[in-house]
């Protein structure tokens, strides 16, 4: 067995597809209708879904740090905490696609502006 990604729960299948797939340039590997694969994350339709595993045990559920890298956290069955959170590449996008200039995403992230440069490229 191969860690391959994370799942992102989503409300709307769609519109979540359209921004992976049009805003970020994620490629579908395939598409199950509320199910889509990319290469390293999964959207699935309905974080209520995750809720209805009366089993799970959540450290907290979505935040988004100042840096805006938003993340939830969860326990294993053994009790390990398990982070599932966007990768700084995606946030960094995700704000120029919002419309902040190159500054403004490195002071909100904190990354140097050749870093974030680098994402971009």
């Amino acid at each position: 067995m191969k860690y391959q990604g994370c799942l992102l729960a989503v409300k709307d299948i769609a519109v979540a597809k359209d921004f992976y797939e049009n805003v970020l340039h994620q490629k579908v590997q395939m598409d199950a209708g509320t199910h889509v694969m990319f290469d390293g994350i999964s959207l699935q339709e309905g974080y209520a879904e995750l809720k209805q595993h009366s089993d799970i045990v959540w450290v907290h559920e979505i935040i988004e740090y100042p840096w805006g890298q938003r993340d939830m956290r969860l326990y294993d069955p053994d009790k390990h905490i398990i982070e599932i959170a966007e990768e700084m590449g995606t946030v960094i996008k995700r704000f120029m696609s919002q419309g902040m200039t190159i500054e403004q995403v490195s002071e909100r992230t904190m990354f140097p502006i050749e870093s974030i440069k680098y994402y971009l490229s």
